[in-house]
């Protein structure tokens, strides 16, 4: 079994192992739904193997992966609500499932659980865990704010986007990976260059998450086709679309993005991903995205450890970097 198959099947294990049988159910069941979904598991996964990477003892950083992934499941199930989003991950979101009201409290709760699971390690590095937690926690909200912000602003920079979602997806990943770093007592310097990996490369997951919404197929993609469009997102690929486009289309974009979320959805996407296709935004954006990759990968090298023991890192970025869904 390889080293990625068996740190998955490690946190596999310890999420199966958490009891939410517990009183009040409908405070306890939807957190239990949320997290037996399964899903990517990246961020506990770049934990372990950042942990690994320099030698140190993965149980002791076993907690503090499950702190990340018990965060990154109160983020989804509070920005569900925020987003309306119907769908994750192949299953009905829990605000749907259930309600907001009962949503909003699983998260808050999921929330204290995260804190609850990063003090499960050698009590001289919860400090500086939390420290790094605490601060990826706080950008990751300044991260969804500007998100929503940009729904309602007409204008909207490329470079304004490609901050947002470094603070909302890729600071997580880099905080990923920098506490696995810190459970292995690494060197301050490859803390930092390993954090910057994390960064590089979650800007690019979060490019090709944005491609999939547009041209994944629904069906392994795990979500709703099409909505960032639907929800009005100023993703990357209308950004681009709009400096690209002639002033019919430059009207026509505009006009689609002005439209409430639930008016002629299906006639919606399809209109704009017209437009994309007939400018080419896909090819611009897998462009970019590699220019991303490209760079974490150059971060990784420069992280003091043997190329072989760098192996399993750059294998599971080029899967995340290939992944369809």
């Amino acid at each position: 079994m390889d080293k990625i198959r068996y740190f998955g099947d490690r946190i596999s294990q310890l999420i199966g192992a958490l009891d939410f049988q517990k009183e009040p159910p409908e405070l306890y069941d939807p957190i239990a739904y949320t997290m037996n979904q399964g899903g990517k598991r990246l961020r506990p996964l770049l934990t372990l193997l950042a942990c690994d990477l320099f030698g140190g003892n993965i149980e002791k950083a076993l907690y503090p992966a499950l702190s990340i992934e018990v965060f990154h499941n109160f983020t989804l199930v509070h920005d569900d609500i925020m987003d309306k989003a119907p769908l994750r991950r192949g299953k009905e979101t829990v605000f749907k499932k259930w309600n907001p009201d009962i949503a909003i409290l699983a998260g808050d709760t999921m929330f204290a659980l995260a804190y609850t699971y990063a003090l499960k390690t050698d009590a001289e590095i919860v400090p500086e865990i939390l420290t790094v937690f605490s601060k990826a926690a706080i950008e990751v909200c300044e991260g969804q704010q500007y998100d929503m912000n940009f729904e309602q602003l007409q204008s909207v920079s490329i470079e304004d986007y490609i901050n947002m979602i470094r603070l909302k997806t890729a600071v997580l990943l880099g905080a990923s990976l920098e506490i696995g770093a810190i459970c292995a007592r690494a060197n301050t310097e490859d803390v930092r260059n390993l954090y910057n990996f994390g960064i590089e490369l979650g800007i690019a997951f979060q490019l090709k998450d944005d491609l999939l919404d547009v041209y994944g197929d629904t069906e392994t993609f795990g979500k709703f086709k099409g909505g960032d469009i639907a929800a009005n997102k100023k993703t990357y690929l209308f950004l681009k679309a709009l400096e690209k486009a002639g002033p019919e289309q430059r009207d026509q974009l505009q006009y689609w993005f002005s439209q409430p979320s639930d008016r002629d959805v299906e006639l919606k996407i399809n209109s704009v991903k017209s437009i994309f296709d007939s400018i080419g935004v896909q090819a611009i954006t897998e462009e970019i995205m590699t220019g991303y990759f490209e760079r974490s990968l150059g971060f990784l090298s420069r992280v003091e450890a043997k190329t072989e023991q760098k192996k399993d890192l750059v294998e599971f970025a080029t899967r995340l970097f290939n992944r369809t869904h």
